[in-house]
């Protein structure tokens, strides 16, 4: 799967870098985000199948480090191309792709677990048909509509944020940049240290306590106007982020199947597509014709829904997620 996605990205950035009519790139674009982002659920599944579980969050970590790392280096290396020719963009980045598709295939070995039985593999068919039974775990899916809560906040940052503090505080387009970079170096810095402490201890409640950090950080910024307090609310909102993100995904391992990782994986994916799809545009109605602060007031409001429904499902989900993750205090001190 994450040759297939790499491969995939490859071919679709030539020709979206070919084209010359701009309903066709947007078609392949379509098509780019479906299978180029194959690779994904495979990648994190991997990580479950690499870790042992008490370390598995901290993997996770270590891939938001990276991909930050990604998001600081990237934009600058495509603005170098770009002011030779924007087709370098495309062929850099298919470059890459296929580059690391032959890392992985001659440097990584498959990690999927061994079948335990001689039933033979299944087919892509039956795979797709397969992703029922994990809509039928039902605590999974309330854990993911809880989860979906707090993504629907945390787009704001990457969206309604720039331009609220642009048209409310005249806060220019360089200094949101300062506060990305802030984000981002915030993550490459802490993210494992962050990560290491909070892993042993009760998911759900870490789920929570990063949620009230959205919370006080989203939603200060519907009460704040100083424009050093702005990068006071950035900095307590990415502490959240470094907690509930890898977190999360470490969740969707322990409430996963072990034969079913993938498709886990996959549906949490998809938990993220809806909140990005609509929670940007509701966001920029709110602004629009009812109040730019509104937006922060109930990203306030919808997080402290979320902390609720984590501490609620902590109570319930003690039999599937592992108690190793349930350590003392003292512990970890220790």
């Amino acid at each position: 799967m994450l040759l297939l996605g790499l491969i995939s990205s490859g071919i679709g950035s030539i020709l979206m870098g070919l084209v010359d009519n701009l309903y066709i790139f947007f078609i392949i674009a379509a098509f780019l985000g479906v299978l180029g982002d194959l690779g994904r659920p495979a990648r994190q599944a991997m990580v479950v199948d690499l870790l042992p579980q008490d370390k598995q969050a901290e993997g996770f970590g270590i891939l938001r480090v990276f991909v930050n790392l990604s998001a600081t280096i990237g934009p600058m290396l495509g603005g170098i191309l770009a002011s030779q020719s924007y087709m370098f963009l495309f062929i850099g980045d298919a470059v890459s792709s296929l580059i690391t598709a032959l890392i992985v295939f001659f440097v990584i070995p498959e990690t999927k677990p061994e079948k335990k039985d001689d039933k033979p593999e299944e087919s892509v068919i039956n795979t797709l048909i397969g992703y029922k039974e994990v809509f039928k775990d039902s605590l999974y899916i309330i854990f993911l509509a809880v989860s979906a809560i707090t993504v629907l906040v945390y787009m704001q940052l990457n969206s309604t944020l720039s331009v609220f503090l642009l048209m409310e505080h005249d806060f220019p387009p360089e200094g949101f940049g300062l506060l990305l970079s802030m984000n981002a170096l915030m993550v490459v810095l802490f993210q494992f240290w962050i990560t290491k402490r909070v892993s042993n201890y009760a998911p759900m409640k870490m789920m929570a306590f990063g949620t009230l950090l959205y919370m006080i950080g989203f939603g200060m910024y519907g009460f704040i106007t100083e424009i050093y307090l702005f990068f006071v609310a950035m900095a307590i909102l990415t502490v959240g982020e470094m907690i509930v993100l890898p977190v999360s995904q470490a969740v969707v391992a322990k409430l996963a199947p072990e034969d079913k990782r993938g498709r886990y994986m996959a549906v949490y994916g998809f938990h993220w597509a809806l909140p990005t799809l609509f929670g940007v545009i509701i966001a920029g109605l709110i602004m629009d014709y009812i109040g730019p602060n509104l937006v922060w007031y109930l990203a306030g409001i919808l997080s402290l829904i979320s902390i609720i429904g984590f501490l609620l499902l902590q109570g319930v989900t003690k039999d599937r997620i592992s108690k190793e993750t349930e350590t003392s205090v003292e512990e970890l001190s220790e």
